[in-house]
């Protein structure tokens, strides 16, 4: 279960190099930032309700349980971006556990929402990451962007983590756009971070991203 998140980032590391893929907004030797945004006809107001709901949007496949029903965010201050981690026992599902994907930290509804937290891998590195999405009305829709800012000591190559990252967020955003408007435009599209098979288990050192010893299990 721990490697789920870890081997879809690897996918991801693959195939941010596709054309369709956005660049990175910039890096350094201490960390990157990561943008993209996407246009949908539908009201900030609309928009602001869905990211509400994670468990419609977020991709499953950057998960701990590969469930998404076990997202949810609450949404103000000090709120949590969590994920429950559940089993079966005695034909009941129980909560066994939870994972903080990240902390609301700014809400100004429908505008601004910024959470704070590393996410995936990053989890276990030296590093603090801040995801501020900004909705903006335009010509009867809602401009959305996504930015991500990652800084810290980490065990990963920067570029190639970079890379990783970057497609992760746009999937997420291309995602949400999908599911608000089927016709969206978006600068990051949905199959770019799809290569999940790609990476096989037992090769985990010919991909960017390594299991760190606490995601051992």
């Amino acid at each position: 279960m721990k490697q789920l998140f870890v081997l879809a980032l690897a996918a991801a590391s693959i195939t941010a190099a596709a054309p369709a893929a956005a660049d990175v907004d910039s890096q350094s030797d201490v960390g990157f930032a990561v943008k993209h945004q996407a246009e949908v006809k539908a009201s900030p107001e609309a928009v602001w309700e869905a990211l509400a709901a994670p468990n419609r949007w977020w991709d499953p496949q950057y998960s701990f349980t590969g469930n998404p029903e076990n997202f949810f965010l609450d949404m103000q201050a000090g709120g949590c971006f969590c994920e429950r981690i559940r089993q079966a026992k005695g034909g009941k599902i129980e909560n066994s556990g939870s994972v903080q994907h990240m902390q609301v930290v700014y809400v100004e509804p429908p505008k601004v929402l910024r959470m704070t937290g590393a996410l995936g891998p990053l989890q276990a590195e030296g590093v603090s990451g801040t995801l501020s999405i900004g909705l903006k009305p335009v010509g009867g829709g809602t401009q959305i962007t996504f930015e991500y800012v990652v800084g810290g000591y980490m065990r990963y190559p920067i570029k190639e983590i970079a890379s990783a990252v970057d497609a992760v967020i746009g999937r997420q955003l291309s995602r949400l756009a999908k599911l608000l408007d089927g016709n969206a435009k978006t600068d990051a599209p949905v199959e770019k971070a799809s290569a999940k098979a790609s990476v096989k288990k037992d090769e985990p050192e010919k991909s960017a991203i390594k299991k760190t010893d606490a995601d051992e299990g």
